[in-house]
């Protein structure tokens, strides 16, 4: 059995000895930890936590144990039960509560649950923030209510329909466009929140033809539950079969968006960011920012409208700071995650959709012609696995030294861009091995870079 602590929450598997699991004894710890964290530092004068989950079959068990234990510690919930990650991110706000915990594993295998921890701005806190919480569990520095002080449990099942509304409401989804364009969409929800969601976002934005694939949200999902390409072969076939204009595929908390073409053919996942971004700076220009392991293909769209492109370390909380700190007005992760802060500045599906159906309602073409008009870059993944007392960072800074006369960027490991490709190399948080992600032109090239990083690392480690 798994459990990983880190500075962005706790994930693990489900079960085990106190220490190995993720079970109600380490979620207990947790969450009054980070209750303690709230009560002394949210910047709002509230007592109200949200909390939502996905449909993974642990989430009951561990919604009730999250609730019981913030009452607990004496504050009040908002109970949104099944909700996506966005739409509770939304709620926090719109409650005005001091913060919020979504339970979920994103696209890890139903086995496993996790804890997500959101700020009074409906946003995930950052590095120092985590590290204090962990202090805090590690060290046990909380206190329970007493009787008269415990806290409420609020259900609400309004959020999914208001998170909708929200987005109906932004200024660049335009319904009557996607009304006209008539149309036919295929969804693959993997049987988790996102097939109580998706499809009454899609009616609300006028499609009048949905084919549902895996939209039980009971949990058990039905394939690996990462939206990659080799996970997708059965949209795949649907989309041929019932000759949908475009496919939407989202992971079990639905805060990534992959895209299907009307062929049966992956958009990309690096591409949903790139679309959605294309149409937005169309229609107001400005910056973008994505993390240093997503595709070039961002920076060149961005250029081509006039705008500029800044890449910040991985992990949404720096891609959201970057984002702040440079006014960029769209931005994300390759991995699918579209963030648009005039809806909330926080990875949503949703308003990815959304925007994504009104850029293709307006360009009036097909999902592949849309597809061929942006860069075609392809990344390959590799890591190389670490032994006992290798020093990482002394092995990062040799590479450093071998390509100095490259444009190399170090906030996250290292970067080094070569005028047509390049390759990132960092250390796994949760993992003894380094990542390497590269990026070429065609996926040869990409391999063969990130397999002559994996060289080089072993000759000088």
């Amino acid at each position: 059995m798994t459990l990983i602590k880190s500075i962005s929450g706790i994930r693990g598997t489900i079960g085990g000895a106190p220490d190995e699991g993720l079970n109600p004894l380490s979620i207990v710890k947790f969450v009054a930890a980070y209750a303690t964290f709230m009560r002394k530092n949210s910047n709002v004068a509230s007592n109200k936590i949200v909390v939502g989950r996905d449909a993974r079959i642990s989430g009951l068990m561990v919604k009730q144990i999250v609730t019981g234990t913030l009452t607990g510690m004496g504050f009040d919930v908002v109970d949104l039960d099944m909700a996506t990650t966005p739409t509770t991110e939304y709620a926090v706000a719109a409650e005005q509560a001091c913060g919020g915990i979504i339970i979920t594993a994103s696209h890890n295998p139903k086995e496993w649950n996790a804890l997500k921890l959101l700020n009074y701005h409906g946003e995930f806190l950052d590095a120092e923030e985590g590290r204090k919480i962990l202090d805090i569990a590690g060290e046990e520095r909380f206190s329970f209510a007493r009787a008269g002080e415990i806290g409420q449990v609020f259900p609400t099942d309004t959020y999914k329909q208001r998170h909708i509304e929200s987005i109906l409401d932004l200024e660049l989804v335009d319904v009557k466009a996607i009304r006209e364009a008539d149309f036919r969409v295929a969804v693959d929800a993997v049987n988790s929140v996102g097939g109580i969601v998706i499809p009454d976002l899609l009616y609300a934005l006028g499609v009048k033809e949905i084919f549902e694939l895996h939209c039980t949200p009971h949990g058990n999902f039905a394939h690996n539950p990462e939206p990659l390409p080799e996970n997708l072969t059965e949209i795949s076939e649907l989309m041929k079969q019932v000759k949908a204009d475009v496919g939407f595929v989202v992971d079990p908390d639905v805060d990534r968006l992959a895209i299907v073409c009307e062929n049966g053919d992956m958009f990309g996942e690096e591409y949903t960011l790139v679309a959605v971004s294309d149409y937005v700076l169309s229609q107001t220009p400005g910056n973008t920012v994505s993390n240093l392991s997503s595709s070039r293909a961002l920076r060149d769209v961005t250029l081509a409208h006039g705008g500029q492109y800044h890449a910040s370390a991985v992990g949404e909380v720096n891609v959201v700071a970057q984002m702040k700190k440079t006014n960029a007005i769209i931005g994300g992760e390759g991995n699918g995650g579209v963030i648009y802060p005039e809806a909330h500045y926080g990875r949503d599906a949703l308003v990815g959709i959304a925007l994504f159906l009104t850029h293709l309602a307006k360009k009036k073409m097909k999902a592949s012609e849309l597809r061929a008009t942006y860069p075609s870059y392809h990344i390959s993944k590799q890591k190389i696995e670490l032994t006992p007392g290798i020093d990482v960072d002394a092995v990062l800074e040799k590479v450093k030294e071998r390509f100095a006369s490259y444009n190399i960027t170090s906030i996250d490991g290292v970067k080094i861009d070569f005028p047509d490709k390049w390759v990132h190399l960092r250390k796994s948080n949760t993992e003894p091995i380094i990542r390497i992600y590269s990026e070429a032109r065609t996926t040869n090239e990409a391999e063969k870079l990130g397999e002559q990083m994996i060289h080089i690392i072993s000759e000088v480690s």
